[in-house]
């Protein structure tokens, strides 16, 4: 490439970077609309569907929440802020083998569930079990793990759900209610809801994939 073409591309570039412009994503408000950082665009609806990843610690500033990894989604932007929806969560695997014990039981449970204000998501919950327990015992473990998540779910809104998955180690939360009922059949030593992904949304015609299409997408089609 000539020296002059390399100018132009360079002065190009310098260019398209200046008409960017920074906006600030934050979280939904149930976590209380907390910076996730800025990123540039030299259109908004760039933005639009974008994910962002980030722990829990780094909206709590608590330590004992830095296995908890969040992801939010960019759904609307309005005008330096552009806003998301949660769209998950999922505990590091490393914290989740340091649970593992020889010895003893790992009862998994992957259930779909609907709020009462009409989001359905995929909620996977792991008991840990302080002894290796029977065939038998670990399928009403799981059926109890059943039962209590999706009636948490069913009597509960979007937000409300996600504290009691996130904040498990709060009074109230899905974790604890699962680990009280699951000690009256067998001895537990810890229970966790490992992930959760949002997979339905409310929509004007019922419920919705919840997927996030960027209007500049649209109008390619």
């Amino acid at each position: 490439m000539g020296l002059a073409r390399r100018r132009r591309v360079r002065g190009v570039s310098a260019d398209t970077w200046r008409q960017k412009k920074w906006y600030t994503v934050v979280t939904p408000e149930v976590f209380g609309n907390a910076p996730l950082g800025t990123t540039p665009a030299d259109d908004p609806d760039k933005l639009i569907g974008r994910v962002m990843e980030t722990t829990l610690f780094d909206i709590t500033g608590d330590f004992a929440h830095v296995h908890i990894k969040l992801y939010f989604q960019v759904v609307k932007v309005e005008g330096d802020t552009a806003y998301t929806r949660f769209k998950g969560h999922e505990l590091l695997r490393d914290y989740l083998r340091s649970l593992t014990r020889r010895k003893s039981s790992k009862i998994t449970g992957i259930f779909d569930v609907w709020t009462k204000d009409g989001y359905g998501l995929r909620i996977t919950a792991v008991v840990f079990t302080r002894y290796r327990c029977k065939t038998s015992q670990k399928k009403l473990i799981r059926k109890k793990m059943h039962e209590i998540i999706e009636n948490r779910a069913r009597n509960s809104t979007l937000d409300e759900l996600i504290q009691a998955m996130v904040f498990s180690d709060q009074e109230g939360s899905l974790a604890l209610e699962v680990e009280e009922a699951a000690r009256k059949i067998y001895a537990i030593r810890k229970v966790e809801i490992a992930k959760s992904k949002l997979l339905w949304v409310p929509g004007p015609e019922g419920p919705q994939k919840a997927v996030v299409i960027s209007p500049l997408q649209l109008k390619a089609r």
